[in-house]
C-alpha cells in the first residue's frame, strides 16, 4: 500500500533521512517510533508529498507518488487522512467548518451532503451536536476528536496520524488510541501512527519499527520490538537515561561501519 524506497532527506545540514526503506501493506497498522527529531514527522511528509526526497522513492498503491501531478495528486491527497500533531484546527472557522474544510474546498459536493458527512464523521469520533463550537471552546482530546473527523471525512483509504497522543492526559490518550483501533476496523483504512508513546504503540500497532539515524533499524510485532535484546530499541521502549542512544555511540558504530 505503501512504500519509501532508499528514501534520502537533508535539513538545514542535518541528514534527517539516510537511505530509508519502509513498506505498510494494506489494511495495516504500522507504528514508527523513535526520540524527537528524528524524521518521523519527516517520513509522513513524504508520503503526502508536503516534501520531496533529495534521493529515493515514494509509491503508493503502486503510483510513483513524485511524478503525480495536477488532478492526480488531489485524488492522493483525497485517499489519505492526516491528522497533524496539536490538531492543527482553524481557530477562525466553528468545528463543522473545519470537519468540511476538504469537501468544499476540493470536492463538488451540495452543502446539504457536506453537512451530513460532518455529522457522520464527528459520530465515528463520539462527538455529537458540536457543529458550531469554536475551537477555543474545545478541550485537548475533543480537538483531537475533531482533527481525526476532519482527517476521515473524505472516506481514505489511509490515514497517517502525527503524535496523536501528545498533549492529553493518560486516561484521554487510552481513549484516543482505541479510536485509532475502531476506525481501522469499521472504515478498514492501512494507518501510519508516528509516537513517541509507547503505551500508545503497542496498543494500536500490528507492527513497529524504530527510526534512528535516518534508518529504520528494528521492526516487528509489538511483543518483538517489547522483548527485543537489541540495545537501542530497549533503551529507547525503557526510556533508560543510559544506553548506546545516550552514551555518544552512533549509526557507524552500531553497523559496523
Amino acid at each position: 500500500m505503501i512504500e519509501l524506497i532508499d528514501v534520502s532527506k537533508n535539513l538545514g545540514g542535518k541528514q534527517v533521512l539516510d537511505h530509508m526503506s519502509l513498506s505498510v501493506e494494506e489494511g495495516e497498522t504500522k507504528v514508527i517510533i523513535g526520540r524527537s527529531g528524528v524524521g518521523k514527522s519527516v517520513t509522513l511528509k513524504h508520503i503526502v508529498r508536503l516534501m520531496e526526497p533529495d534521493e529515493g522513492g515514494v509509491r503508493v498503491e503502486g503510483k510513483d507518488v513524485l511524478a503525480l501531478q495536477g488532478k492526480e495528486l488531489n485524488e492522493l491527497h483525497m485517499e489519505i487522512g492526516l491528522v497533524f500533531q496539536g490538531g492543527a484546527l482553524f481557530d477562525s472557522l466553528t468545528v463543522g467548518e473545519n470537519v468540511g474544510f476538504i469537501l468544499r474546498e476540493h470536492m463538488s459536493m451540495a452543502q446539504s451532503e457536506i453537512d451530513k458527512r460532518v455529522r457522520e464523521s464527528l459520530a465515528l469520533v463520539g462527538l455529537y451536536d458540536v457543529e458550531h463550537y469554536m475551537p477555543a471552546d474545545l478541550s485537548g482530546g475533543m480537538k483531537k476528536r475533531v482533527a481525526l473527523a476532519r482527517a476521515i471525512c473524505t472516506r481514505p483509504k489511509i490515514i497517517l496520524y502525527d503524535e496523536p497522543t501528545t498533549g492529553v492526559d493518560p486516561i484521554t490518550a487510552d481513549a484516543i488510541n482505541q479510536l485509532i483501533d475502531e476506525l481501522h476496523d469499521k472504515l478498514k483504512v492501512t494507518s501510519i501512527v508516528v509516537t513517541h508513546d509507547m503505551r500508545s504503540a503497542y496498543k494500536v500497532a500490528d507492527r513497529i519499527a524504530m527510526l534512528y539515524e535516518g534508518k529504520i533499524i528494528a521492526e516487528g510485532t509489538p511483543d518483538e520490538i517489547r522483548y527485543s535484546h537489541d540495545p537501542y530499541v530497549h533503551q529507547f521502549i525503557t526510556g533508560a537515561a543510559h544506553g548506546p542512544i545516550t552514551d555518544g555511540q552512533n549509526s557507524n558504530g552500531r553497523n559496523g561501519g
